[in-house]
């Protein structure tokens, strides 16, 4: 199957189905999500990372892309047994490293053995538009790499191994006894605040202060009463700040990139 991501609404994504589907009409696409942050590379990298290891083997378009219509390159990644399509942004290295995790590498977020990532760049003629090069560059790439499978990526003509690339990895949080400092990397559709913590944080503490105000830790969001504050570890694994049937992220007073101190304290 090729899977689509990108931050592009309604109805460019459309037109990278119709590219592909012209080229194979049995291909199986499955829309991941075309309502990304827009523009926002790092939050992409975040939720394709978060999303896209359930996948069982497949090619991933992934295409949040700033810099449209500029010399950046366009990317092939190999993750073990699956394969990414996106610009050269560093957009693709975080799910990469997470979907060659899921094929037997290593540990979350640039864990993984470096013979399990391959990154290819993919040489395109000029586009027919300098602004949407999901449906001129990218979406005619994942086709090809679908044509011929995963393991077979480097026998195709457009591909090239590539010496430079941009590299991104997700910031981690500093911890230091009860102190962990870090920011915030998301904000979902409910208003729940993902930070840079990792949940393991949190083992055993029933309390914490989030930025100086006192609130419960809890398993779920119906350990508070509605409307009430909590941190909890969400399924990706990091800590959310978050509101039982509220906006975590107006009640918390946080918004992506904010910094984050949560001190442990019972």
């Amino acid at each position: 199957m090729i899977t689509l991501s990108s931050d592009f609404g309604s109805p460019y994504p459309a037109a990278m189905r119709g590219v592909v589907l012209s080229q194979d009409p049995e291909t199986r696409l499955v829309d991941v999500a075309h309502d990304l942050p827009r523009q926002d590379v790092r939050a992409a990298a975040f939720w394709t990372r978060f999303v896209l290891p359930e996948f069982p083997p497949a090619v991933h378009l992934i295409v949040v892309d700033p810099g449209v219509g500029t010399d950046r390159a366009a990317l092939v990644v190999r993750a073990g047994d699956h394969a990414l399509v996106a610009p050269d942004n560093g957009v693709v290295l975080p799910p990469a490293r997470a979907l060659a995790d899921a094929s037997g590498g290593g540990g979350r977020d640039g864990g993984a053995d470096e013979d399990e990532v391959e990154v290819f760049e993919y040489d395109y003629d000029d586009p027919a538009s300098n602004t949407f090069h999901g449906r001129d560059v990218f979406a005619p790439a994942a086709a090809a790499v679908h044509d011929v499978g995963v393991s077979e990526i480097g026998a195709l003509d457009r591909i090239s191994p590539a010496d430079e690339y941009v590299d991104l990895t997700l910031p981690e949080a500093e911890v230091a006894g009860d102190v962990a400092r870090g920011e915030v990397l998301a904000v979902d559709d409910f208003g729940n605040t993902v930070t840079s913590v990792d949940g393991t944080f949190l083992d055993g503490a029933s309390r914490v202060r989030v930025n100086g105000e006192e609130t419960p830790v809890g398993s779920s969001f119906a350990s508070v009463p509605v409307g009430g504050r909590l941190v909890t570890v969400g399924s990706h694994g990091y800590v959310e700040c978050d509101v039982n049937r509220g906006r975590g992220d107006e009640v918390f007073g946080l918004s992506v990139g904010d910094e984050v101190e949560i001190t442990r304290v019972e």
